[in-house]
């Protein structure tokens, strides 16, 4: 898989302990690389870090991008050849309760991580991962193109955009040299699977109604999203740190990774899928929260198959099974990290020619 580029590369990660990052830290390992996590200690009960034993199998600093010394002190130590960036306050909703952490979290730290890369030599290629609310959203049909303009109603979507921007600027004021690294950006939104017990997500809500057998509240049923397995994001993002490893600069842009047209489906309608696959479960309109929620995002990925080659590998339906499927294994008490290995194994199976 992709050109065998990670065999034996130095890999760090931020936010490792996170949904993506635990799933991206696996898939990297099996790859061949030696991966260092960078993180905040798990917040959610469970966590898919503590459920697949990653504390005795990935290296992980636990500190916070915003500790300069310490984040400067890992870069020096451990001398990355490739960092992917995923350290966020990642949730909407909070956004709104906590702005300034938003803000702080996203944006400085984001700056803070790029700025003890400039200042690494060994640093060859940076993906910098965003979302698709950095786009202003007119909650249009046409999907949204890399060079439409950034912005977001709330402060989780803004400081997002803002990351956009400060990278680009970033990239212009001191990354021109050729010996500088290469700094892309990826931006992709709704992405479920396994091991995601985030609060106010659609996924994680339907498990935890369902397995606690109450009904499943869901606040915007009508609101479109392109729903996408996290796999094949992560896809996107290790053959974009792949192109970067190859061909340097040329790729320095940003890049949308979501998944076909006929995977955007309303909240209600896959709400009744995972009742479905669950074989369990009630699903019933709950009072909507009293904060703005876009109603359509939808994402134009042309760029990605176009420049990289990538496309996305799985339906909406086919996603939402394999989530489902992992978390009904673990409520059956199953060896998760086992499953979790099984279910990347099966993806690069099935999708694999594409980026060998």
């Amino acid at each position: 898989m992709f050109n065998n580029i990670y065999n034996n590369k130095k890999v760090l990660i931020t936010g490792s302990t996170g949904f993506k990052g635990c799933w991206l830290s696996l898939w990297l390992q099996s790859l061949g690389a030696e991966v260092l996590g960078y993180a905040l200690e798990p917040d959610t009960e469970p966590s898919m870090f503590e459920v697949l034993g990653l504390n005795h199998k990935i290296n992980t600093v636990f500190a916070n991008i915003l500790d300069t010394d310490t984040l400067e002190k890992i870069f020096k130590d451990f001398s990355p050849e490739i960092v992917f960036h995923l350290a966020a306050q990642p949730l909407v909703l909070r956004s709104y309760k906590e702005p300034v952490l938003t803000y702080e979290t996203n944006v400085m730290g984001t700056l803070k991580v790029l700025m003890a890369a400039k200042n690494c030599q060994s640093v060859k290629a940076f993906v910098n991962v965003t979302t698709d609310k950095c786009y202003e959203n007119k909650e249009i049909s046409a999907g949204y193109k890399e060079d439409d303009p950034m912005g977001g109603y709330d402060m989780y979507s803004s400081s997002k955009g803002c990351v956009e921007i400060m990278s680009a600027s970033f990239r212009r004021s001191f990354l021109q040299d050729e010996s500088a690294f290469a700094l892309a950006t990826a931006r992709a939104g709704n992405v479920i699977g396994g091991g995601d017990w985030a609060k106010d997500r659609l996924i994680p809500d339907c498990i935890k109604a369902i397995n606690n057998n109450t009904v499943i509240e869901i606040r915007n049923p009508a609101a479109v999203r392109p729903w996408q397995h996290v796999l094949e994001p992560l896809s996107g993002y290790l053959l974009l740190g792949q192109k970067l490893l190859e061909g340097g600069k040329k790729y320095a842009q940003g890049y949308n990774f979501g998944p076909l047209q006929t995977s955007a489906l309303t909240v209600a309608s896959v709400a009744e899928k995972v009742v479905e696959c669950y074989s369990k479960g009630k699903v019933v309109v709950g009072e909507k929260k009293p904060f703005h929620e876009a109603g359509l995002l939808m994402l134009d990925i042309t760029k990605a198959k176009e420049e990289l080659g990538w496309t996305p590998s799985l339906t909406a339906d086919e996603a939402i099974k394999n989530t489902v499927d992992w978390y009904k294994l673990y409520y059956n008490k199953e060896n998760m990290y086992d499953y979790t290995m099984h279910q990347i194994a099966d993806y690069e199976k099935f999708c694999g020619e594409k980026y060998a």
